[in-house]
This record gives structure tokens, C-alpha cells and sequence, in this order.
């Protein structure tokens, strides 16, 4: 990889695989990362706009000191993460027509996967903080170390499939299911 994050090796894949450019893979890659953020987008937003309803509600007063600094540093994750997912858009406006493609797609990926992490940090704390307010601060403490778990798992389980899945090296012809894949 190159100082900016560039794998000539994936690239020579791609285009032995896929024959396009470079140019037609960072489209297809931008493209892929706006679908995938329209997604996760609608999420973090809803989730968001709940949590800052919250404290206008009656039952708020009924938190403890605790539930209230879950609460607060559940919102600072959700609004973190809204933000990380938003500043691709805001982005790819400052780089608009400076083909800066390569540099774009390369820092919004960057930006969707720290939005993601907090996006998986805030729901964390939104169940530990219902948990706690609905049954007891044990059960928040449980529900929310389960949700971690349940999160560290779905990470970890996506580092063995990326690492069970690279592009053939040294020229090799795609196999079956990388050429399928690849379509």
C-alpha cells in the first residue's frame, strides 16, 4: 500500500476481474459507501432525534445520577456518530471537482467506519440506559455488556471473513467466486 492507503495489488484484481479503471472503481466503491451510509443514516438519525426528546419528557426527573450520565454520554456518541456518517455528503462538496475521487473515498471510509464504532458504542449505552430505568442498574450493566459482546462479535466476525476473503495475488485468474463476487 501506498502512503495514502492505495493497494496497487487490489487494483490490478479489479481490473483483471471487474475491467474497469481506476476511476470506474472509485465510482463503484463511492458508490457503494453512499448506499451503505443511507442505511445507517436513517438509524443514527432516528435514534438521535429520540434521545434528544428525552429529557422533555415526565418520567426524566425519575433518573439517577448514573442514568443521567449514561444518558449524556449516550447522546454525545449518537451525536458523534450522526456527524461521522453526515461529513462524507459535506466532503465530497469541498471536494467536488478537484478529482479527488481516490482521497474521498478513501476519508469517507475512514469516516463511515468511526461513525459505525460510536453508532455501536451509543446503542450500548441506550440499553444499558433502558435496562437500568426499566428493571435495575445490574440489569443495565448486564444488558449492556451482552450488547458489547454482541458487537465486539459481529466485528470480530467480520475480520475472519475479510481475512478468508483477498483478491487472488501474483496475476492469478479470479476464481469462481471471486468473478462472482465481482459482478
Amino acid at each position: 500500500m501506498d502512503s495514502r492507503g492505495f493497494d496497487r495489488d487490489d487494483a490490478n484484481w479489479n481490473f483483471r476481474a471487474r475491467h474497469e479503471t481506476e476511476t470506474q472503481r472509485l465510482d463503484r466503491n463511492w458508490n457503494g459507501l453512499l448506499q451503505e451510509l443511507r442505511v445507517v443514516q436513517t438509524g443514527v438519525q432516528l435514534l438521535t432525534g429520540f434521545l434528544l426528546t428525552l429529557p422533555f419528557q415526565q418520567r426524566f426527573e425519575d433518573l439517577t445520577d448514573g442514568e443521567v450520565a449514561i444518558y449524556l454520554a449516550t447522546v454525545a456518541l449518537s451525536v458523534t456518530s450522526t456527524m461521522l456518517l453526515v461529513a462524507p455528503a459535506g466532503l465530497h462538496r469541498m471536494l467536488f471537482r478537484r478529482h479527488a475521487l481516490r482521497e474521498l473515498v478513501a476519508a469517507s471510509h475512514r469516516l463511515a467506519m468511526c461513525g459505525i464504532a460510536t453508532l455501536g458504542l451509543a446503542l450500548i449505552g441506550v440499553v444499558a440506559l433502558i435496562f437500568s430505568f426499566v428493571l435495575s442498574p445490574l440489569a443495565g450493566a448486564v444488558a449492556a455488556a451482552a450488547a458489547l459482546a454482541m458487537f465486539s462479535g459481529l466485528g470480530i466476525f467480520a475480520a475472519i471473513l475479510q481475512s478468508r476473503h483477498r483478491p487472488p495475488e501474483n496475476g492469478d485468474a479470479p476464481t469462481t467466486d471471486d468473478a462472482a463476487s465481482a459482478r
